[in-house]
């Protein structure tokens, strides 16, 4: 007889002092000489909570979005900055260094909607910001920190494609030309290629709004999930041709984010079902559903050494250690 399946683990630690749902959370990696990780939570109630995973408590609370919910949050690679974005219309760039965490600038954004942006570090303290455009279809490209307006990419009328719900920037290692994937409101996704303004490809992933996607760039293959009860994982040709590779049914409906782990082995989906779901990636075997929390999980995110934190509207985040990095 087979072994019957382990059971799932309990959580390394949880964090509680949140004080609202946590909407979305940030690894901020080798942070002020500590061995561990940062780690960055935003709340329903626009605070932003920095957490010492050594002393699983808040160490500074940042307060920039005047009690809207916080959505996206990433640090930037050329020093100690940190990007917010909140439903107050603003995203604010933040200076962490030596404890400072002030406010050093801000972009105000044009969409209302639920769509966190995007972030693509190039040279010279210059980065691109991808975020919400003015139309309601419309993503709008910013180079930072000079705010200058890049482009702005719509799709064609007949398209029809909706609202832009998840964004991710990247750059292919042979060109330096700067792409954008776009999950969309009617179920499909989408790969820009940012100079030229145009759409490469598209292809139909779901039946309902895109929540959340993540691209392996090495392996040209992404995941995303929505409000249906399905994964889809879509590769990318060398002719960047999008095709969908297949589908993962899931036990319920609701896919609030979806994370693969930076060493490209595991995934987790954050669910409306109170569940975290863990993927092996290369073939989407299940490996381990989380059933710790009692509120829809809307956010997951990973750490460099294959930490897991979960967040959810319980107001707790939960910290996991799962299939070690090797």
């Amino acid at each position: 007889m087979a072994a019957p399946p382990l059971p799932p683990p309990d959580p390394q630690f949880v964090l509680r002092g949140a004080q609202s749902a946590v909407h979305t959370l940030h690894f901020c990696e080798g942070a002020q000489g500590q061995g561990r990780p940062l780690l960055l939570s935003g709340s329903l109630r626009g605070l932003v909570h920095i957490w010492s995973l050594q002393t699983r408590r808040v160490v500074a609370t940042l307060d920039g979005h005047g009690g809207q919910c916080v959505t996206w949050l990433q640090t930037l690679p050329q020093g100690p900055q940190l990007l917010s974005q909140g439903r107050d219309l603003k995203l604010c760039v933040w200076d962490l260094a030596e404890g400072r965490n002030a406010v050093v600038d801000s972009v105000l954004l044009e969409s209302v909607g639920f769509c966190r942006g995007s972030v693509l570090a190039g040279g010279l303290q210059r980065w691109l910001l991808a975020v919400p455009g003015r139309g309601s279809d419309e993503v709008q490209i910013l180079e930072m920190p000079s705010k200058t307006s890049v482009c702005s990419l719509k799709p064609e009328a007949q398209a029809r494609l909706g609202m832009p719900m998840c964004l991710q920037l990247w750059q292919a290692d042979s060109s330096p030309r700067p792409l954008l994937l776009a999950g969309y409101e009617d179920g499909s996704v989408a790969l820009w290629d940012v100079s030229s303004r145009k759409v490469c490809s598209r292809v139909s992933c779901h039946t309902e709004p895109v929540m959340g996607l993540d691209f392996d760039s090495q392996e040209a293959r992404g995941v995303s999930g929505s409000a249906e009860k399905a994964l889809a994982v879509w590769s990318l040709d060398e002719q960047q041709a999008l095709q969908v590779r297949g589908t993962h049914v899931l036990t319920n409906p609701g896919i609030a984010d979806v994370k693969i782990r930076p060493d490209r082995k595991i995934l987790a989906t954050a669910g409306w079902d109170h569940r975290v779901r863990v993927f092996h990636w290369r073939t989407m075997k299940p490996l381990a559903v989380l059933a710790f929390h009692s509120a829809t999980v809307h956010c997951v995110a990973f750490a460099d050494d294959g930490l897991l934190a979960t967040g959810s509207g319980d107001q707790r985040i939960s910290v996991w250690s799962l299939y070690p990095c090797t």
